[in-house]
């Protein structure tokens, strides 16, 4: 039975489930990051997937880096699974600019971030929601 790790729980809000993956938002307002986990109990990389589950899961990837360009016109979209934290396989969708707190380098451990106010949170989610539906 698939669980999401307690870390990954902690730090982002869930946005929807699109079939294979969950698609929850990072905790913060400064940068817009999706976190896409893929419902399999264990899986930790890539290619643990099966062969249906792994072309479902760059489909899934593929609407999440449309969903974010279309929504938040960043400069670049930054895609990837790195796991040394967290080892719950899990991908991260993170649309940058270049006026961001973090440009041109990585945002893992750059300072500035902010989690959402209240308001912040259900209007982002709300946007992210209907961008899921709209975007095919």
């Amino acid at each position: 039975m698939f669980k999401l790790d307690e870390r990954l729980k902690a730090d982002t809000v869930e946005v929807a489930t699109i079939g294979l993956c969950v698609v929850r938002l990072m905790n913060d307002r400064t940068i817009p990051w999706l976190i896409l986990v893929p419902q399999v109990e264990g899986a930790q990389e890539i290619y643990e997937l099966d062969d249906p589950s792994r072309a479902r899961l760059m489909d899934e990837l593929t609407l999440a880096s449309r969903v974010m360009a279309d929504t938040y016109k960043p400069d670049k979209l930054n895609v990837a699974n790195l796991g040394n934290v967290v080892p719950q396989l899990h991908i991260h969708v993170i649309a940058r600019t270049v006026n961001d707190r973090a440009w041109p380098g990585p945002v893992w451990g750059a300072h500035g971030a902010a989690q959402y106010t209240e308001k912040g949170l259900e209007a982002a989610l709300f946007t992210l929601r209907a961008a899921f539906k709209r975007v095919k």
